[in-house]
C-alpha cells in the first residue's frame, strides 16, 4: 500500500492584505471571497481523498479555533488535531511542533504536508501529479518545496532555482532568491529553471526534526517541550506557553530550507495564487467580456478590467478602468488595481489613527463556536445586532450586570431560557430579558436559527457576560 501523507493546515496568520473583508480577528482563510466555501475550506476539500492523505492537523490559534472547527464541521471533515499556538512565533516553531506531534503519534517515517489554509490552487491532475512526485522524494529524505512556473515577472513572489534532477520530477535545490525588482524577475523568467516559491512542503517528520536541530536547535527543542507539555481542551491541543516562547521567531525558508544539503524542488504547473493582493483575486477569478470580474450587490457601466465586490451596499460603477472597489458593511476601499499589492499601507495609516484604527482589526460580524452576530447599529445606550446559531448549537448559560436585551426571532425557531422558564420562541415572535437576570439561546431546530437583539443599558461591551455554564469550556 502507498504511504498516505498527513497533511499540516497552516491557519493562523492575521493578515489584512485583502482589507477590508480581511481584518485581524477574521483574515482572509475564513472568508467566502467568491463560491460558497472560504480559503480554507477550500484547502480541506482538496484534502478529501482518503487513498492519498489522512485526517488534516491544523495549526492556528486562540482566537480562530472554533472558526477552524466549525468550518470543518460544514464539510464534515475530521481533524486529527488542531494544534493552538499561544503565540505567534512564524512557520519555523508551527511546523516544528506539528512535525513533533506527528512523531509521537506515528514515528519518524511518517510524510507530512505543510500547507497554507488561505492558497487559491485548482487540483487537476497536474496538482496531484506533484503531490506523489514530493511524496517520492519526501521519502527518499529529501526535504521538498514546490516551485510554480512563473507566468509573469512578478515581483511579490520568492524564486527557486531548480539543479540537477533527482528523479521523478524532483531536482535538486540551487538557490533561493528572496522577492526581486522587476528587472531581476524577467531576467530569471529569461533564462528558465526559476519558480516562485509556493509555501507548500513535503518531508518525513523524522528527517525535517532531524535538519531543524542541525540548523536551527532552539526552535526544534521549543517545539518537543510545548508539545510533550501539551494541554488537551475539547478538541483543541494546547501548546505550552512556557516552552513555545523560547522558539526563535523565524521562517521555515530562513531556519532550514535555504540552509540545507537535503532541499529539493518539484517543478509545478498547476494554477496558484497565495492570493496577496486584491490584483492576485482579479486575476484568478471569473471575469465577464469587459474584463470585470463582480461579486454581490453591483451595477457596472462603461467600466473595463475592475474588480468590484460589495458585501452591502449596492455599488454603481462608471467610467472607470483598472480600478478595485471593495464595500463590507462598515467601510470601502476605491483604488488602482495595480497598486492593490499596497493596500498595506492604507491599513497602516488607518491604524495609526485611534479613530479608524478599529477599523483593521475587528470586523462587524465575529464568530463564536455556536455561530455569531453582526453589530448593525450602535447608539448611546443601546446596540442592535443580529445573532446566528447554528442548528443544535447553543449560547452560554450567563447573564449581564449592566443591560437589559430583546430579542425578535426572524428565521427558525429559538429555544429561550429565562430564570427558571424555559420557552420556545417562533418567527415574528419576541422575548426580552431583564438586567442581570440569568438566560440562554439555543437553536433546537435544522436550520440556522436568526434573531434580531436590542440591548438597552449604561455599559454593552462583550466584557459584560458572567457565564455561568458553558460547553465549549470558555469561563
Amino acid at each position: 500500500m502507498t504511504q498516505k501523507i498527513i497533511p499540516v493546515i497552516m491557519a493562523g496568520g492575521k493578515g489584512t492584505r485583502l482589507w477590508p473583508l480581511s481584518r485581524a480577528s477574521a483574515p482572509k482563510q475564513f472568508i467566502q471571497f467568491v463560491g460558497n466555501r472560504t480559503l480554507y475550506q477550500a484547502t480541506l476539500a482538496r484534502l478529501a481523498d482518503p487513498t492519498l492523505y489522512e485526517a488534516p492537523i491544523v495549526v492556528t490559534n486562540e482566537d480562530f479555533r472554533f472558526l477552524v472547527a466549525e468550518q470543518a464541521r460544514e464539510l464534515d471533515v475530521e481533524l486529527a488535531g488542531t494544534l493552538l499556538e499561544p503565540v505567534a512565533r512564524n512557520t519555523a516553531a508551527a511546523i516544528a511542533a506539528a512535525a513533533a506531534l506527528i512523531l509521537d503519534r506515528h514515528g519518524p517515517d511518517a510524510v507530512m504536508q505543510v500547507l497554507a489554509s488561505d492558497h487559491e490552487i485548482i487540483a487537476d491532475q497536474r496538482y496531484f501529479d506533484a503531490i506523489r512526485s514530493a511524496r517520492d522524494a519526501a521519502i527518499a529524505g529529501r526535504l521538498v518545496t514546490f516551485g510554480i512556473t512563473p507566468t509573469e515577472p512578478a515581483t511579490g513572489y520568492g524564486y527557486i532555482e531548480a539543479g540537477e534532477s533527482l528523479g521523478g520530477g524532483a531536482h535538486a535545490v540551487r538557490r533561493f532568491v528572496e522577492k526581486p525588482p522587476l528587472k531581476e524577475a524577467e531576467h530569471m523568467l529569461a533564462d528558465g529553471g526559476f519558480y516562485w516559491n509556493s509555501g507548500i512542503f513535503m518531508f518525513t517528520a523524522g528527517k525535517l526534526m532531524e535538519e531543524m536541530e542541525a540548523h536551527a536547535p532552539e526552535v526544534a527543542e521549543a517545539a518537543r517541550e510545548a508539545v510533550a507539555n501539551a494541554v488537551t481542551d475539547l478538541d483543541f491541543i494546547r501548546l505550552d506557553a512556557a516552552a513555545f516562547i523560547r522558539s526563535p521567531d523565524i521562517s521555515i525558508d530562513y531556519a532550514v530550507m535555504e540552509k540545507t544539503s537535503n532541499a529539493a524542488v518539484v517543478p509545478s504547473s498547476f494554477t496558484w495564487s497565495d492570493l496577496g493582493s486584491w490584483d492576485a483575486v482579479w486575476k484568478l477569478g471569473t471575469r465577464d467580456e469587459a474584463g470585470n470580474m463582480v461579486s454581490g450587490n453591483a451595477t457596472l457601466m462603461d467600466t473595463r478590467d475592475s474588480l468590484v465586490m460589495s458585501r452591502t451596499s449596492h455599488l454603481a460603477v462608471q467610467g472607470l478602468e483598472n480600478v478595485v472597489v471593495i464595500a463590507s458593511e462598515d467601510a470601502v476601499y476605491v483604488g488602482r488595481l495595480e497598486e492593490s499589492q499596497n493596500v498595506g499601507r492604507m491599513v497602516k495609516k488607518l491604524a495609526a489613527d485611534k479613530a479608524t484604527s478599529p477599523l483593521t482589526e475587528t470586523h462587524p460580524t465575529s464568530y463564536r463556536p455556536w455561530g455569531g452576530y453582526t453589530s448593525i447599529l450602535n447608539g448611546d445606550r443601546f446596540q442592535v445586532k443580529r445573532l446566528f446559531v447554528s442548528p443544535g448549537k447553543k449560547l452560554s448559560l450567563q447573564k449581564h450586570h449592566h443591560r437589559s436585551e430583546h430579542w425578535i426571532c426572524v428565521k427558525g425557531t429559538a429555544e429561550v431560557t429565562v430564570g427558571d422558564e424555559v420557552k420556545t420562541v417562533r418567527e415574528n415572535e419576541s422575548v426580552y430579558i431583564p438586567q442581570g437576570e440569568v438566560h440562554r439561546l439555543a437553536n433546537p431546530g435544522k436550520i440556522l436559527l436568526e434573531m434580531i437583539e436590542v440591548q438597552t443599558g449604561s455599559y454593552l461591551g462583550e466584557d459584560d457576560i458572567i457565564r455561568i455554564v458553558d460547553e465549549f469550556g470558555r469561563g
